[in-house]
This record gives structure tokens, sequence and C-alpha cells, in this order.
């Protein structure tokens, strides 16, 4: 898919709790001044309103028809059907409404809704990780490629999205690549979201340091303190982090044993991968017993820290080498080393988000 050479218009949105930000996207970049307006989101009338007029207003200053509609809105939903369930943060929205097909009687063009995960893992894989390494791995003289991704944003809330060979994978009940709810490690009465958020952070600093968490800092302040940049309990500021890694690096661990995927990570506590990283590849090349006693790697590949320049070479150099096909002199290309990588959004997340909006509509358009 050739984004950036792409003539097709089409309208997006960024919807939030407070805000709705509209905008139009041609070749895979922003052709408009953002549109903001209040969601509203107290009153259905009035969202619905809203949500209508922006995307008139957008049409307007465009020079030819959009092709489509395409962005991402808050959950829980029927994405492929465009129905909006129950919001916490739009409570204007229960028992259901039929947002996408709304959208595509008023406008006239198809209207596709996802999760922003969703949406995040198909802006890498198009234009983000996914590509970047493989160009990586082939200036390396590797013949190594890989063709899906997993992709999770660490922030409010632990957010995945799935792309399998180009492919976004929603799953039989659009529900597919629901990280969050995996298991929480080190609180296995909790989901994966309770370790691998901004409130677990915060939390985990608070009881590292022995104060309430109505005085606890932001998760920003907490990383300047783990940094020594910054006056705090140093030690429970890296111990914050170093508990952030280790559940989510348990929950991609599950996940990469089903999935055999590269893994992008976005979302706001990303600035504090530093931090976060190495205790989460550590998690994933842990070790489990077996039934003989003996211990072994947790999982079949090994995962590499793509932000780490020493990881980063060896992922890139493998084990490649040549072995002979038995009966003849012909040799064939071996690399014994299977291996996922580990890496950080190479777009920004609400960069990936629209540019996987965008992807999506064009994909969809094109299938039809």
């Amino acid at each position: 898919m050739d984004l950036h050479g792409d003539p097709r218009i089409v309208l997006t949105l960024d919807a939030g709790g407070t805000n709705l930000v509209f905008g139009a996207m041609r070749g895979g970049q922003e052709i408009l001044e953002p549109l903001t307006r209040p969601s509203n989101g107290h009153d259905l009338g009035l969202c619905l309103e809203t949500l209508t007029g922006g995307f008139s207003e957008v049409k307007t200053k465009l020079f030819e028809a959009p092709a489509a509609i395409s962005f991402a809105f808050p959950g829980p939903a029927d994405y492929p059907a465009g129905i909006i369930g129950d919001l916490a943060n739009l409570p204007a929205f229960r028992g259901g409404v039929a947002l996408g097909p709304m959208l595509e009687d008023q406008f006239g063009v198809p209207a596709f809704i996802n999760n922003d995960g969703d949406l995040f893992a198909f802006g890498e894989a198009m234009a983000g990780l996914l590509p970047q390494v493989n160009r990586a791995l082939a200036e390396a003289g590797s013949p190594k490629r890989f063709r899906n991704l997993l992709g999770v944003t660490l922030g409010t809330g632990f957010g995945g999205g799935l792309v399998r060979d180009g492919r976004l994978y929603l799953g039989d009940n659009g529900a597919g690549a629901e990280i969050w709810s995996l298991r929480n490690k080190l609180e296995p009465g909790a989901t994966a979201e309770e370790g691998a958020s901004i409130r677990a952070v915060r939390r985990a600093y608070a009881e590292c340091a022995g104060i309430g968490l109505e005085n606890c800092p932001d998760p920003k302040a907490i990383h300047l303190i783990a940094l020594g940049e910054r006056e705090g309990h140093q030690a429970a500021a890296m111990e914050a982090f170093r508990r952030l890694g280790e559940v989510t690096g348990d929950a991609l661990a599950h996940a990469s044993c089903l999935l055999d995927a590269l893994v992008v990570v976005g979302g706001g506590l990303a600035g504090a991968a530093d931090l976060i990283l190495p205790a989460l590849v550590q998690e994933m090349n842990s070790s489990l017993r077996c039934g003989d006693g003996t211990f072994g790697p947790r999982m079949e590949v090994k995962a590499f820290n793509l932000e780490d320049a020493g990881e980063r070479g060896l992922f890139l150099r493998g084990q490649s080498t040549r072995v002979t096909v038995p009966g003849s002199q012909r040799q064939v290309a071996y690399d014994p080393l299977k291996r996922i990588g580990v890496g950080l959004s190479r777009l920004g997340t609400s960069r990936a988000v629209a540019l996987g909006a965008y992807a999506f509509a064009l994909a969809e358009l094109d299938r039809r």
C-alpha cells in the first residue's frame, strides 16, 4: 500500500471525552487545520449533532469529495458494525448507538470505526516500526523479514492491536488483541491493565515510597525522580517502572506465544522506556519449569530490545548460515535464531492512530 502516494481523501476524527477534533487526510498527510469542538458527551442528540456538523464543516473546505470517513472511538463497541456501546467517558452513549451507519447515511460514503489500539498497530505496521525493521534487516544483509505486528499502548489504560500479514486482525467479535484483560502477574486477581498503566506507576511509587496516593506525583515526575533529575524517592521510582515492565512483559510473553510477531510500544508512558523496556524484555525471556523439573525459556522465540544498540545489532545479524541439501551440492540459507523485536513507536502514538485510520479506510475501499 502506497500511503503517501494515494490521492484519496479520508475524513478523520480524534474523539475524546472532552473534545472532538476533526480533520482530513490525503497521501498520509493532514490537509486541513484541525477543527475542534466540545464532545457534549452528556447529551446524545447534541453529541451526534456535533459529530455531523464537524464533518460537514470539514467537507466544505475540501477541493474534492472524500472517499470515506475513518476514525478511532472509545469502546465497548461492535466496531465492524459501527455501533458504539456503553461508554464511560461519553455517558449519553447507552444501549448502543449506530454511529457508523448514521454517518454513512448522512455523507454517502463508507464510515469505518475502530479501537485506537488497533489503529495504532495498523499505522505502525504500514509506515512505522514494521517497515523500518524490515529495511534495517535488508541493509544488514539478513534474509529475515517480518509480516506481523503486535502494538500496545501504555497510558491511562493498556491497549492493544494486531496486524497479521498486512491486515488488521479484529476477531469474530471485534475483540481481538484485548491484552488489557490478561491476568496480572504481580496481582493474579487483577487485570494486566492494573499493573501496566498510569495508575499502576503511581500506586507502586506511593507504596514503595511510603506515602499516600493523594501525595503521589504523576508518572513524568516519577520518571525524573528515577533519573535523579528531581527530588524524591529514587529507588521507589525505579521500582515502579520496573514493576510495570515486568507485568507488561509477562502479558506480551503470553501473547507472543500465540502471535509470534514484532512488538511496538506507544502511549504516554513510553517516554519512560529506558526504565520499562529492560524489565519488559527480561520478563519475556525468563524461564519456566518443565515437567521433569528442569527450566527452559518461556517462549520459543527470543525477544530483543530494539532500543538498545547492542541487542539491536544481535537481532539484525541473527545467526544466518548456509546448509547443504542432502544428496546435492546445493546450499540454502538458514537462520536458526527464532526472534522478535520490541521497539518504540516510530511515528508517535497520535500520528500512528491517524495513519492507521487512513490506511484502514483505503484497504477496505480496495477490497470492496
